[in-house]
């Protein structure tokens, strides 16, 4: 009668069944693990706040650079207009005469036909010792200088009397015939003055012919071999229109005084003549 030995068998199966339950157990452990990794998602990744990553070497250098901005054109400056003032002076000068004065700007200038016009026009025209006086130039206060007043008229003239000696040109005519009332007319003896480099004889005229007064200043100076002849005139009227005023005749003899401290008197050459060679007699021949 076989014995069968059950402890042994007994032994291995309870082996193999321990050997089963870890292999089990294992088994469930990697899937457990398993699933848990499947089950978690990958988190997507924010663009916020990311630091910038560094691109390699080799990428940058592929990329190209951008163009530089061009440069912008410098501006031009602007120019400021630049306002030329004119003077408020002018120079006159005369060759003929020699003669050059400066004036305001806004006083009216006459020469030739036009001064002597304006000269002849007055009560006094001039006052050389004999005739033969011819006008060079005058100026003439314009009105807008002395608004709404009794001005009629301011000028400053030259004349010029090429017949008179030097003795004659330290002489003036006295009373005109155009004079309406001689006893209304005064003439203080001449004197001598000294204006600039020049020394001048002169006298003072006032005359009043019922509806205007004309007070003159009289200058005489021999030069260049004649009588040269600055007269200064101021003209008003006896009664002013409405609303006007009576002038400062002395503030107008002033500022014609200023253009008579500015005249000069230059060297003017004498033409030259050339003496043509008396043409030479025909010569005969001998017979």
């Amino acid at each position: 009668m076989t014995r069968i030995n059950f402890s042994s068998a007994r032994g291995t199966s309870k082996f193999e069944r321990t050997v089963s339950t870890l292999v089990f157990a294992g088994i469930l452990i990697v899937c457990s693990v398993a699933v848990g990794c499947s089950s978690e998602k990958p988190k997507p990744q924010s663009s916020i706040n990311q630091p910038a990553m560094a691109q390699p070497a080799s990428q940058a250098a592929s990329i190209p650079t951008s163009a530089p901005a061009p440069a912008v054109a410098a501006a031009k400056p602007m120019h400021k207009k630049v306002v030329r003032r004119l003077p408020t002076t002018v120079t006159y000068a005369d060759e003929s005469s020699g003669v050059s004065f400066q004036y305001p700007r806004k006083y009216a200038l006459k020469t030739g036909e036009d001064a002597d016009k304006l000269i002849s026009s007055d009560a006094l025209p001039m006052d050389f010792v004999q005739a033969g006086g011819v006008a060079v130039a005058a100026v003439a206060v314009p009105e807008s200088a002395y608004p709404k007043s009794d001005l009629a008229a301011a000028f400053f003239n030259v004349s010029l009397n090429k017949s008179l000696t030097a003795e004659q040109c330290g002489e003036f005519s006295g009373p005109q015939a155009k004079v309406a009332d001689a006893a209304a007319e005064t003439t203080p003896q001449p004197s001598k003055v000294m204006i600039g480099d020049m020394e001048l004889r002169s006298r003072e005229t006032l005359a009043n012919d019922g509806t205007h007064e004309e007070a003159s200043k009289y200058y005489h100076v021999f030069e260049n071999g004649g009588c040269y002849e600055f007269a200064l005139k101021v003209a008003t009227g006896v009664e002013t229109d409405e609303g006007g005023k009576r002038v400062d005749r002395e503030e107008v003899f002033n500022r014609l005084e200023r253009i008579l401290a500015t005249v000069k008197i230059n060297p003017v050459s004498a033409p030259e003549v050339t003496a043509s060679a008396p043409a030479a007699a025909p010569v005969t021949p001998a017979q």
